[in-house]
């Protein structure tokens, strides 16, 4: 969608109720068709810039507001019978989108990496970057607030070069600055637990789960330091650890699974209701990493494809999803088309399919790792297709409960039963 500048579209500057309103704020969607009014629900915030909302060419409704003070004012547009939401889906109260009716949550985000790298600023409006949407630019708050999301989980990747003391630092000074970006919007709740996601529903903001990636950014013996915003941490990631090895192309001869260190790891994080994450670890480290945790405690596998649909060395096979699911974790699967094994939404929605028929209802969820230098299907190169999904699981015909499990509900549900 192209951006145009938001006094280019806003009405002119004035009061509405009582309120200050500024048209010069910011950046809005090109909009088509005629213009609907948006209903101001919370007036009681302070600055608000109230702007259109319109039909767009795919016939979703779409609106942006800006606030530079206090939280973001629930702001709903009007709907005519027949109408899709943001998320595409008709809103005959049936189908879950955003603050409409339910939860929608990715559990795996992987955009802070680009601030990090390339001060890519995820508080900014983006389009799809010089490589249209592959690789990186595929998410920014903005955008997923126009596409309906109610919360997410960034992760922070470890760089496994540094020293064990670098490490530590870095990540340390990794949530710090994470935490300062996020919550420079005010729209925006940075949360670790379920009663959290809640309250910053109630206030009309987006929550945001903080996830490490890398066990060895603290090691075994680092755990007790995490600070309690840290909700979830994958124990191994990209290169083989003190922890454990990851899964890789090759595999190698004798591939071994989690050290002392990584099952002490894993009852570490269990003893902090902190969420294991069994994404990117080999097999062998897999099973140990389930025999290490006690039995009432769920794990996950944040962001994957799976062997069922498409047999490559990182998607994981049935007995895993199945012993996930025994656990009352959920699976997400990610979005990188190497791994779903066709460049395609309706790809995704195969994967998610063979999650449900494995594993039950409850087992599945979205875990996209949008910027985490994937190729994302032809049709979904970004956060603002998410629609595309959404359609494609209706066309399968997922019901009206697979979806809600699968777009937000059931990773809530695991991260309840463990932290709350």
């Amino acid at each position: 969608m192209e951006q145009l500048p938001g006094a280019l579209v806003a009405a002119a500057d004035g009061v509405v109720d009582g309120v200050e309103h500024r048209a010069d704020l910011g950046c809005l969607l090109r909009t088509e068709g005629a213009g609907l009014p948006a209903e101001i629900v919370d007036r009681s915030q302070a600055v608000v810039e109230l702007v259109e909302v319109s039909a767009q060419e795919s016939g979703q409704l779409g609106g942006v507001i800006h606030v530079n003070a206090g939280p973001y004012p629930l702001v709903r547009p009007p709907k005519p019978a027949g109408s899709d939401n943001c998320l595409g889906m008709e809103t005959d109260g049936a189908h879950v989108a955003g603050d409409v009716v339910g939860d929608v949550v990715d559990a795996h985000i992987e955009s802070f990496v680009w601030a990090r790298v390339l001060r890519y600023d995820l508080t900014r409006r983006h389009g799809r970057g010089l490589l249209g949407g592959r690789l990186y630019s595929q998410v920014d708050l903005p955008r997923m607030r126009d596409a309906g999301l109610t919360g997410g989980v960034f992760s922070i990747a470890t760089n496994p070069f540094r020293s064990r003391d670098g490490r530590r630092m870095t990540l340390t000074a990794n949530i710090g600055r994470l935490r300062t970006i996020l919550e420079s919007d005010p729209g925006v709740a940075v949360v670790d637990d379920v009663a959290g996601y809640r309250r910053a529903r109630a206030e009309g903001r987006m929550a945001i789960f903080l996830a490490v990636q890398g066990g060895n950014a603290v090691g075994a013996d680092g755990v007790a330091s995490l600070p309690g915003v840290v909700s979830r941490v994958t124990v191994v990631h990209l290169t083989r650890s003190s922890l454990g090895s990851p899964s890789r192309p090759l595999g190698g001869a004798r591939p071994r699974g989690l050290t002392a260190a990584g099952r002490d790891y894993v009852e570490a994080l269990e003893a902090r209701r902190i969420l294991v994450d069994l994404a990117h670890v080999n097999g062998r480290g897999f099973w140990d990493a389930l025999d290490a945790l006690g039995p009432s405690t769920p794990a996950i596998v944040s962001h994957t494809g799976v062997r069922g649909v498409h047999d490559v060395w990182r998607n994981i096979d049935d007995a895993q999803i199945r012993a996930i699911a025994d656990t009352g974790g959920v699976v997400g699967i990610m979005y990188h088309a190497g791994f779903l094994g066709e460049s395609s939404a309706d790809a995704v929605v195969r994967h998610l399919e063979h999650v449900v028929n494995v594993g039950g209802e409850g087992c599945a969820a979205l875990g996209s790792d949008w910027d985490g230098l994937i190729v994302t299907p032809r049709d979904m190169r970004t956060i603002a297709d998410l629609p595309v999904l959404m359609r494609a699981m209706a066309a399968r015909g997922f019901s009206d409960g697979r979806v809600a499990g699968i777009i937000g509900a059931n990773y809530l549900r695991v991260v309840e039963a463990v932290r709350g």
